[in-house]
């Protein structure tokens, strides 16, 4: 008995010592979030032109993006006899989306890739004539909206 307390206090001491150290050999870091990073909303009002996202002067590009299962505008406007882009931010984490444009008599004018979220796809529309054309997505074919090309 009369060495156990001995050796518990030399044991105690020992592992206060360690505790005080300045400099301890590994620090801690948290695992990194999951939430997505915030993407920085359009300065233009939806479905209007905005500056060139790819960086190619003159081209046009739309804004548009997803979320729950919703499409953050039902109207866009794009020059006629113009080719164009459509930068397409995907938020739904894990769902697929795209956007197709179709003309009135349900011909497809353009279909974009399908990618899952949260993801961004910046689409080259070809130059489409003046008129109004339904876009959608054809993956979840309820989110819908009206492109005028003038």
């Amino acid at each position: 008995m009369r060495l156990v307390r001995p050796f518990a206090l030399s044991v105690f001491v020992f592992a206060l010592a360690a505790c005080a150290a300045e400099a301890p050999g590994w620090t801690y870091a948290p695992a990194p979030s999951m939430t997505p990073i915030p993407i920085a909303e359009a300065t233009t009002p939806p479905g209007e032109s905005a500056a060139p996202a790819s960086g190619e002067p003159g081209v046009t590009t739309l804004q548009i993006s997803a979320q729950n299962i919703m499409l953050s505008t039902d109207s866009l406007t794009a020059p006629a006899d113009t080719a164009f882009q459509i930068a397409f931010q995907n938020d739904d984490n894990g769902i697929p989306h795209n956007i197709e444009i179709k003309d009135d008599a349900g011909n497809t004018q353009f279909n974009g890739e399908i990618f899952s979220g949260v993801d961004l796809r910046t689409y080259d529309v070809p130059q489409l004539p003046a008129g109004t054309y339904k876009f959608l997505c054809t993956v979840h074919p309820t989110m819908t909206g009206t492109l005028t090309v003038q």
